[in-house]
């Protein structure tokens, strides 16, 4: 088993797309569509389970890393909630976009290019992200490992992914590429995607209880993501750090 996370072929698959992070109209609409309800499930959850009460910026002093931070789509309105957010990412080109984009905005969020095994960084965070993300890297349990040594204890980490079932191959990678053409042909490997349960006993190998688990599902009535009871393609889990 390898013991680096990072897997060349899908950090060059990304960075040739990379000057289109922040075109919702580009290769990345479906993640600029799916962006606010995953963010509203993690505004919500840290306010209940961190902050306790809501205040102008609900975030407000909170410190999130979020791992494999593509252009920032997450980070930036994280950091407008009042988040204190560092991003990091393998890819370098995906990092520069993101740090153009952060300073166009006027936001403070520190990203580097780096992988969590690599990533030399003694402060532990109250969140830590791995948001559509371990379904693209090396060595699933060495990748949420790395991850975990990050998050404070009873800190929030929050894992979107694919699960990895027949109905998830149909619509996740025939419907989303090849019919619909939502994403590039490619952008998914139903070889990598991650069962719940596996992802479940990773996790409790490195401290990390499963809070809850929800499905996200498209909408096609309101042209939405909403989160779901089914969870047989796209899901988000809610682990605590014991």
């Amino acid at each position: 088993m390898k013991n680096i996370t990072i897997n060349k072929k899908e950090i060059d698959k990304f960075s040739k797309l990379a000057s289109e992070w922040w075109d919702p109209e580009g290769k990345f609409k479906p993640l600029h569509k799916f962006n606010p309800v995953r963010l509203n499930y993690i505004k919500k959850c840290i306010v209940k389970d961190i902050k306790k009460k809501t205040t102008a910026k609900p975030l407000n002093n909170i410190k999130i890393l979020d791992i494999g931070c593509g252009g920032g789509l997450l980070c930036e309105p994280l950091s407008k909630l009042g988040a204190k957010v560092v991003g990091i990412d393998a890819s370098e080109k995906n990092i520069k976009i993101a740090k153009t984009h952060a300073k166009r905005s006027n936001l403070k969020i520190n990203y580097y290019c780096a992988s969590p095994e690599n990533f030399n960084f003694k402060e532990k965070f109250d969140v830590v992200l791995n948001m559509e993300i371990v379904e693209h890297v090396e060595n699933v349990s060495l990748f949420l490992k790395e991850s975990t040594k990050f998050l404070k204890k009873d800190g929030i980490m929050f894992i979107a992914t694919l699960n990895k079932t027949l109905k998830s191959y149909v619509f996740a990678i025939l419907g989303a590429e090849y019919i619909l053409r939502w994403l590039p042909i490619g952008t998914h490997d139903w070889n990598m995607f991650v069962e719940p349960l596996k992802l479940k006993q990773i996790c409790q190998k490195n401290s990390l209880i499963l809070d809850e688990i929800l499905g996200v599902k498209y909408n096609v009535l309101s042209s939405d993501w909403e989160l779901s009871p089914d969870y047989d393609v796209n899901y988000i889990t809610r682990f605590k750090k014991i």
